[in-house]
């Protein structure tokens, strides 16, 4: 989140759309309804399905699943033709100046620079015109015809109303409600939230769905705004931290990057990750990559990180291609990976195409698994008729079970969605044999450093280098894990308060910058508890921590206009007065520079501004555009039929065979979390199992009526990759839609299904999804594939 959960109270309009706030974050929800209640917001839903948050709005507009940029881009179409746009916040604080080289083109679904052999674009083209002098030519009267403005509007000009509605299904009069209720914010004194989650991100452009929406709250002045942002919502309570920590592949903590074969140096890595400024006078925070870096290799390697041996940079892996989960399974199935240790994930339950995870994990000498549940993954060998049907005595695979605690056997912090570090305390011990994770993990460290020692084995290096040097190594702390994470000078050992204190010369360790000022000298930041509220706006600096450096809204400087004057005296987070700075949030930007010098708010941007032009960061364009799911139920683009899904979606070998048709599979199908289960772990608990005993598909009372089925039904849905038996529910909440001439039936499941806890035995909807997905991240398209559905006799 660039803001956090209490601040939507703040908003006037709350947007939910690509995710179930009500459903899946219901503790969350209730600033929702504090916004309605004692702030008079209007709460909007755009859902495939009329869920449990949608029941509560003031208005619900149904959309076909995988078609969220043609309707956020028709919304940017409509400001725009409209004049319904902050043009102060706009011109200040966005690229729409900025001219963009003459090459740059867009034609027939297409950018400049595609590669068809390669499926890749080359981006060179994607960029600002420079002066001589390397900064970014603008022009401010947004009249040249190649500044970024003039191309969003002809990029958008294709996403009127009757285009929309022919690409989403959304019927016109509810699109209409729905533009009016967001372009109501374009006004100084309202303001819009948009909460998202896995609605968004499960597709195979789900980094450009929430880019369309970002461009929006661009569009209207609403982020670094109380009651504003691009707000995501995490799931589990720690996703946020895993993020933070660098879940992704190419990821390292504090969002640094793992360097790639093409720097095979420090210094190169280095110079290919610091940006240069792109308009005189940027902060250009990234400019200190390098200071975060070598702290980040002083924490990993400690006395054994120098300036001789590039700080250990050596012994850090260089990828040539994204080795994500999704790479990592295929490669199990081909045999080209002996041995996987499985860590917070339940990876037959979770990754597509269940029925290829099972012959990957089969294929394995050794599965390791760390969890506290007797998972599905640990026991993927075991024959269970009907829903894990696999030929036990032919797997050869040796699982190890490592029995790991839950959250409430272990203090630490939790990272929750608003960027807030809370710290908890044990609430009981472990039962029988189980360990912490870092317990577990220094075993295997400490284990792996006597194996070297005594049989050798190659790069033995960065294993004996690692540092360690924790009062008891078998089992480090949290609070020493913790301080290690804020950052400590090298020599005195003392805690750091900020990562303005880092430096690149290795005197300054830190493992996680973004997270420096949590633990200081001044004690654990974490743990406070103070929530006194002085302004009534749900800033409560005295709770817990929020990184970075407890700032509670990102992007502040946004809340004022140049002259460092509040857009709305309601809503003040910083302002310029008498002379200086003052405000109820923690400064993101340098409160030492007066209003004019610090008039570029977006900081980790090298041009200091928000991008409606995303220059060469993302592989799909510079701008979103419309593509259908990899699986579509029309079959076509009706934007530009040559290009139908994405251009740059990466195949593994063998997937275009998974991939149905809709005259095979007729019917989109969709993937959804129910309030009862917890993703896949409360399966095995007592009182969820009875509350939610059995899964289900969901389908509208027209389709159920076609096929002859009732309520309470067995049907077969099947896809390309696998079917599944599961009863059907019958209800009024998935409409039919018409999309491009015909009628489209959704069809939606939950993703609780198990054969192996305490509710009914289930087929997981896994089964049934497609690998394929973002480009960017490689997050897979579970929210929209296609599937066929039968009545069937068990």
């Amino acid at each position: 989140m660039t803001n956090h959960w209490i601040d939507i109270k703040n908003s006037n309009v709350v947007i939910i759309m690509g995710g179930n706030a009500a459903e899946a974050h219901p503790v969350g929800f209730g600033w929702v309804t504090e916004a309605m209640q004692h702030n008079n917001a209007k709460l909007i839903v755009v859902d495939p399905r009329f869920n449990r948050s949608a029941s509560l709005a003031d208005h619900y507009a149904p959309i076909r699943s995988g078609t969220d940029i043609a309707f956020l881009l028709g919304v940017i179409r409509y400001l725009i033709s409209t004049n319904q746009v902050n043009f102060d916040y706009v011109k200040a604080y966005t690229n729409a100046s900025y001219l963009v080289r003459d090459d740059f083109d867009f034609h027939d679904g297409l950018f400049s620079g595609f590669d068809e052999a390669k499926g890749e674009y080359n981006k060179e083209s994607w960029f600002y015109q420079l002066d001589e002098d390397g900064y970014a030519i603008v022009d401010e009267t947004l009249e040249h015809p190649r500044c970024v403005w003039n191309l969003l509007k002809q990029h958008v000009e294709r996403y009127d109303f009757a285009t929309v509605s022919n690409i989403t299904g959304t019927p016109t009069e509810d699109y209409q409600v729905v533009c009016d209720a967001i372009a109501s914010t374009h006004t100084k004194d309202r303001v819009a939230t948009f909460m998202y989650a896995l609605g968004w991100t499960h597709h195979s452009k789900g980094a450009q769905n929430i880019r369309s929406m970002a461009m929006i709250q661009l569009l209207l002045g609403n982020i670094g705004q109380l009651g504003g942002g691009v707000n995501a919502l995490r799931g589990h309570a720690n996703v946020q931290g895993s993020t933070d920590m660098g879940l992704l592949a190419q990821s390292l903590p504090g969002y640094l990057k793992l360097p790639n074969d093409k720097e095979p140096t420090l210094a190169a890595h280095l110079a290919a990750n610091t940006p240069k400024p792109l308009r005189p006078g940027q902060t250009n925070y990234w400019q200190n990559y390098p200071k975060f870096y070598v702290s980040l290799l002083k924490a990993f390697w400690g006395e054994n990180a120098t300036p001789e041996n590039e700080f250990g940079y050596q012994w850090l892996p260089k990828w040539d291609q994204m080795y994500d989960f999704g790479k990592h399974l295929d490669m199990m199935y081909r045999g080209k990976v002996n041995g996987c240790i499985v860590q917070g994930v339940n990876a037959i339950n979770s990754m597509p195409n269940r029925n290829k995870n099972i012959k990957a994990l089969s294929n394995l000498k050794f599965l390791v698994v760390l969890d506290n549940l007797s998972s599905e993954t640990a026991t993927f060998w075991q024959n269970e008729p009907g829903y894990n049907e696999v030929d036990t005595a032919s797997i050869q695979t040796e699982v190890f079970r490592l029995p790991a605690t839950v959250f409430a056997e272990e203090e630490g912090s939790i990272v929750n969605s608003g960027r807030w570090m809370q710290w908890h305390y044990k609430g009981a011990n472990p039962p029988g044999e189980a360990m912490s994770d870092s317990e577990i993990v220094s075993g295997l460290l400490l284990e792996l450093r006597r194996l070297y020692r005594e049989e050798g084995g190659k790069l033995p290096e960065p294993i004996e280098a690692i540092n360690w040097n924790y009062t008891d190594p078998h089992n480090p702390s949290s609070i020493e894990l913790t301080k290690e994470l804020n950052g400590y000078d090298v020599a005195t050992k003392r805690q750091i308060s900020s990562f303005a204190e880092l430096k690149a010369d290795g005197s300054t360790a830190s493992a996680c910058w973004v997270y420096a000022g949590s633990w200081t000298e001044a004690g654990n930041q974490m743990a406070r508890r103070d929530n006194h509220d002085p302004s009534g706006k749900g800033i409560t600096p005295g709770w817990a921590f929020a990184w970075p450096l407890n700032r509670r809204v990102l992007y502040n400087r946004a809340s004022c206009d140049v002259n460092g004057k509040p857009w709305d005296e309601h809503r003040k987070i910083v302002e310029w007065k008498d002379g200086k700075w003052e405000g109820i949030d923690v400064p993101d930007f340098n409160a030492k520079l007066n209003p004019q010098e610090s008039a570029h708010p977006f900081i980790m941007q090298a041009d200091g501004v928000g991008r409606f032009f995303a220059l060469k960061l993302l592989k799909e364009g510079p701008f979103p555009e419309h593509y259908e799911p990899v699986e579509s139920p029309i079959g076509t683009n009706p934007l530009h039929p040559n290009v139908v899904h994405s251009p740059v979606l990466r195949w593994f070998e063998g997937v275009k065979d998974t991939i149905g048709t809709k005259e095979e599979y007729p019917y989109a199908c969709t993937t959804y979390s129910l309030t009862e289960h917890f993703n896949f772990w409360t399966t095995h608990c007592r009182l969820a199992a009875i509350a939610m005993p059995e899964t289900f598909v969901e389908m509208n009372e027209q389709l159920a009526a076609e096929k002859g089925i009732k309520n309470g039904d067995w049907v077969k849905v099947s896809s390309k990759r696998g079917h599944i038996l599961t009863k059907a529910l019958v209800t009024k909440r998935m409409r039919p839609l018409q999309v491009n001439g015909q009628t489209v039936h959704t069809l939606g499941i939950p993703r609780h299904g198990s054969h192996n806890a305490l509710t009914r035995k289930a087929y997981s909807c896994n089964v049934l999804t497609t690998e394929m997905g973002d480009a960017n991240t490689g997050v897979p398209e579970y929210k929209a594939f296609l599937v066929n559905v039968e009545k069937a006799e068990v």
